[in-house]
């Protein structure tokens, strides 16, 4: 598979339950199908209607044989007003070491940027090793204690970045 034979598009309702699997396959895949995560959360199969809320976006990878993943930024509450979160970042198996992830992450960091936000906050668990690569890579850094209320508590590392 080639980057350029994917397209990179914002979610639609149809996308739902396709992405809900592929949430939940990768955390399956890699262990950290555990309570306090996106696993159990009920928003990971109403993804569409989540991210109508206000300077929130959720990005779709497809190519002709359908859905590969995607990622978003969200103004997570209790995050300062100037933070959103890098949220829902998950891809195919197939679809990992191409630089989709890489494609992804830019397209969220410039949409925070858009959006007037001044930092971009992650959550994440040691597990996801190749995640965590990208994430320094984009320069985020890792924090000694979660930021805001993602009732996520199964997230046992905090990344923060500082958009330019």
């Amino acid at each position: 598979m080639k980057l350029s034979d994917i397209t990179i598009r914002l979610i639609q309702p149809l996308d739902n339950p396709s992405l809900a699997v592929i949430v939940r396959n990768t955390l399956t895949e890699f262990g950290a199908n555990v309570p306090g995560t996106v696993y159990f959360d009920p928003t990971t199969d109403a993804l569409f209607e989540l991210f109508q809320t206000p300077k929130s976006v959720y990005f779709v990878a497809e190519t002709k044989g359908g859905l590969l993943g995607g990622g978003g930024i969200f103004p997570t509450e209790g995050l300062p007003e100037d933070t959103c979160e890098l949220v829902k970042m998950y891809l195919l198996p197939e679809a990992r070491g191409i630089g989709l992830g890489r494609t992804l992450i830019g397209k969220c960091l410039e949409r925070a940027i858009e959006n007037g936000f001044r930092q971009v906050y992650l959550e994440t668990l040691p597990e996801l090793k190749l995640a965590l690569q990208s994430y320094e890579k984009f320069g985020f850094e890792f924090l000694k204690a979660p930021m805001g209320n993602s009732k996520h508590f199964g997230c046992g590392l905090w990344m923060l970045k500082k958009l330019d």
